[in-house]
């Protein structure tokens, strides 16, 4: 007993300073440390002290001016409050920092503690690289930083800037400013949402839709860079230059004012105004002073749209040289190496290709192959004359052969020296065949049976069609023509010299327009939702089977012509 009542004793003189360490109020923290003291100099011509309100104020009027290290605030009257360290400034406020920061206005206040300082009315501030004015400035001398919310306007000697927002950090001297933001320059207009400017390097940053208006042209950008000195931008995100006549584009781009030179990567287009013309590739150069731009990667190509028909033409390089009056105003475009030709009713390849658009003349070099209809066209160069929009004339030069394929899979064959094809409607009508001609044509009993070859040589002649088909050759000079009947037929008889068929070079739609105008990809139709059953013995309905939509249509091949009259032998 004596001891557990010695132990309660203990534990009761214990239990209060338990509880006095459990309720003890945690340390408050310690106020931040003060700045030095604002010293008043010499030269006020008055000085009104008191308490006001509970408050110790000094009342300065006349010439007043205070100094906080490397800080001076001038100002015609001021009221300085001793126990905050701090400054009321009224008319002809001036704030010096440092030497180089000079801050004027209607009305100051400045906290010596916290050093910050906020100055109203007609608010200006200079730097030795530029000048600033606002309605409300806050300046922070501790960060060295400045900021508006009231509109500000910029001035340094290239260039003016105006926005809703801004900030300076006197040290870098970079300036950020958001909310219509507007630079002017020398050679341009710009206008944006984000911007920073470096007043030392004099380079704007743009951080959002930007648009530089300028003498020789326009720039949109949505990310990059200017540089106001050496006139060069770096722009990202959806990049154009746009000119009377040209608009190139890119995920990126970079173009030099003075050189004139532009240089756009990633997704870029160049679009002809005047002839309604687009380039697409991976890479485009641009020559502003040249006219000339030149597009190349992933295959570019070409688009030209004119009365509802399109062109379209892929090869390694594109060169677009644009049109100067009076010798070429629509300009010309270059193709090189490995040319690929599509449009609904002519297709082809070269190795190289040039395309007056003023003329609508197209010129193909290096082996060029066509195929129109079901015709093979090919030589040792070519040229395709369009009106309107339709092809018009093929002419072939050196080594010219058209063949064509039957029903039977016969070919149908004419070569010659050159060649002069004429179109209707983008159809073949007549042909005609200069030096060297001659012609293989089988005939055909109802497209079923061949009754016989017509085989021909002549100096010149001329084939005539209708709907693609043949219908009459005409022997101009020197014929000599024979029919063959069918079980007189040979292997070595069914081909001219110099035969080659070609379709698999044929180029497809896919295959000229690769990634860069794919068409895009169409809806799926939702199915419709069964009704449902209202009895449950009710039998469910038989599944149908799928339908193939857009199932590829096997064309049915034309009608082979009938063989033409065989010519009365020659006399001699």
């Amino acid at each position: 007993m004596p001891f557990i009542k010695s132990l309660f004793l203990f534990l009761a003189a214990l239990l209060p300073l338990w509880s006095f360490a459990q309720q003890r109020p945690k340390p408050t923290p310690a106020p931040p440390p003060k700045g030095q003291r604002i010293e008043l100099l010499p030269g006020t011509r008055e000085l009104v002290g008191g308490t006001f309100n509970g408050v110790e104020i000094r009342k300065l009027l006349g010439n007043v001016s205070f100094r906080q290290e490397n800080t001076f605030l001038y100002c015609d009257s001021a009221y300085q409050y001793l126990d905050r360290n701090a400054i009321e400034a009224f008319s002809n406020v001036r704030i010096v920092d440092n030497d180089t920061i000079t801050i004027t206005g209607d009305r100051g206040t400045y906290d010596g503690d916290t050093r910050k300082a906020r100055m109203t009315g007609n608010v200006t501030m200079r730097d030795p690289r530029m000048t600033l004015t606002t309605q409300v400035l806050d300046y922070d001398l501790s960060k060295n930083l400045a900021y508006y919310s009231t509109g500000g306007h910029l001035v340094d000697p290239e260039n003016t800037l105006d926005s809703q927002y801004g900030y300076y950090n006197t040290t870098s001297k970079v300036f950020s400013f958001k909310r219509n933001v507007h630079l002017v320059t020398k050679e341009n207009d710009i206008t944006t949402d984000t911007l920073q400017y470096n007043t030392v390097a004099k380079i704007a940053y743009f951080f959002g839709p930007t648009r530089i208006k300028g003498k020789q042209g326009n720039i949109y950008a949505e990310n990059g860079n200017y540089n106001t000195l050496t006139k060069v931008s770096n722009f990202q995100r959806n990049a154009k230059i746009e000119t009377p006549s040209y608009l190139l584009g890119g995920d990126k781009l970079v173009y030099d004012e003075v050189r004139q030179y532009g240089v756009a990567t990633g997704h870029v287009s160049m679009t002809s105004k005047k002839d309604n013309v687009v380039l697409r590739g991976d890479v485009g150069r641009y020559w502003r002073a040249l006219g000339r731009t030149k597009v190349y990667g992933s295959s570019p190509v070409m688009r030209n749209i004119s009365d509802g028909d399109t062109l379209y033409l892929a090869a390694d390089t594109l060169i677009s040289v644009e049109g100067r009056a009076p010798q070429n105003a629509a300009g010309v475009l270059y193709a090189f190496p490995r040319v690929k030709i599509f449009r609904k009713d002519l297709q082809g390849r070269c190795d190289s290709l040039t395309y007056d658009r003023q003329d609508s003349i197209i010129y193909l070099n290096k082996r060029p192959v066509l195929w129109a209809d079901q015709n093979q066209l090919t030589a040792d160069s070519m040229q395709l004359r369009q009106r309107k929009g339709k092809i018009d004339q093929m002419r072939l030069y050196a080594n010219s052969f058209i063949i064509g394929q039957d029903t039977l899979l016969d070919f149908n064959q004419v070569k010659g020296r050159n060649m002069v094809a004429y179109f209707v409607d983008s159809k073949i009508k007549k042909v005609n065949v200069l030096g060297n001609a001659e012609s293989l044509y089988f005939a055909l009993d109802g497209d079923t049976a061949v009754t016989g070859m017509n085989k021909a040589v002549s100096a010149n002649m001329t084939l005539r069609f209708a709907d693609s088909k043949l219908q009459t050759i005409s022997y101009l000079t020197n014929a000599d023509a024979s029919f063959i009947p069918p079980h007189e037929l040979k292997e070595e008889d069914k081909k001219l010299k110099d035969f080659n068929w070609r379709p698999t070079e044929r180029p497809t739609r896919r295959l000229v327009l690769g990634k860069h105008f794919a068409l895009p990809a169409k809806a799926r139709r939702k199915p419709k939702a069964k009704p449902r059953s209202t009895s449950k013995s009710r039998p469910a309905p038989a599944k149908a089977k799928p339908v193939k939509r857009n199932a590829p249509v096997k064309a049915t091949p034309p009608a082979r012509p009938a063989a033409p009259a065989k010519p009365a032998p020659k006399t001699r």
